[in-house]
């Protein structure tokens, strides 16, 4: 594939690694200093989009590759309000994206443990449920968009719990959220269940970039013939 990256910093010089030793071909490479590239002609150049760029930007590079008429894999976060809007215009004009919060596989194998844990849990309602993320400093988001979609998850399954709260929680059917940026660290989710007699907890922990580089590019393959809107469930396979 010819693939375009928009936004060149430590993740897409990674996904790009990745993608050459899949024997694709990064043919533009988009970041602020060479944002007038970002042209409709150069991406009709380009199979697919890869955007990891920032909040700021992202919606109208999405808007740019749909117009160009190419797949785009979005891995940007913190711009969500926009998704609905975004979906609608994709299935409108027959176009193709695939979002994800994390392309990571070992992390959306655990947003699917976390569902699943949070189903069992439900009826156990002597347990409150605290989520941790760490990332680092550089973070743009917070929390971070892993840390919200494992939140919904267990919203969506724990009867007692009926909204987010990044902080301290004001009552029990708040779910809290606590955000930590810590140096260079590339990304820790923990799910903790506490109760007076003893705590249950599950977590991932990345080690590197490579993971998430490695899903996006997965992704991208998986993704090419395909029109409207997708996510990493449909790739894995874990609906």
């Amino acid at each position: 594939m010819r693939i375009a990256l928009l936004g060149y910093g430590k993740m897409g010089k990674t996904i790009e690694t990745i993608a050459c030793e899949r024997n694709h071909n990064i043919v533009l490479r988009i970041n602020r200093e060479n944002l007038h590239e970002l042209t409709i002609e150069n991406l009709k150049n380009c199979d697919i989009a890869i955007e990891f760029s920032t909040p700021q930007t992202a919606v109208n590079n999405i808007y740019k590759c749909f117009e160009a008429g190419i797949p785009v894999i979005i891995g940007t976060t913190g711009w969500l309000e926009h998704f609905k809007e975004i979906k609608e215009k994709c299935i409108e004009t027959n176009q193709t994206m695939l979002f994800a919060s994390n392309f990571s596989i070992g992390v959306n194998l655990f947003f699917e443990l976390n569902r699943h844990l949070a189903r069992i849990m439900n009826r156990h309602d002597e347990y409150d449920i605290i989520l941790e993320e760490i990332h680092h400093i550089h973070k743009k988001d917070s929390p971070s968009g892993t840390g919200i979609t494992l939140a919904e998850g267990l919203i969506e399954n724990i009867d007692r719990k009926n909204k987010w709260v990044e902080g301290e929680v004001k009552s029990k059917s708040e779910l809290q959220i606590i955000s930590k940026r810590i140096d260079e660290v590339p990304g820790t989710h923990i799910i903790k269940y506490c109760s007076e007699i003893d705590d249950i907890e599950i977590k991932h922990q990345a080690h590197s970039r490579k993971g998430f580089a490695i899903g996006a590019v997965v992704a991208a393959e998986w993704l090419s013939g395909k029109k409207g809107v997708y996510g990493m469930n449909d790739v894995l396979g874990l609906h």
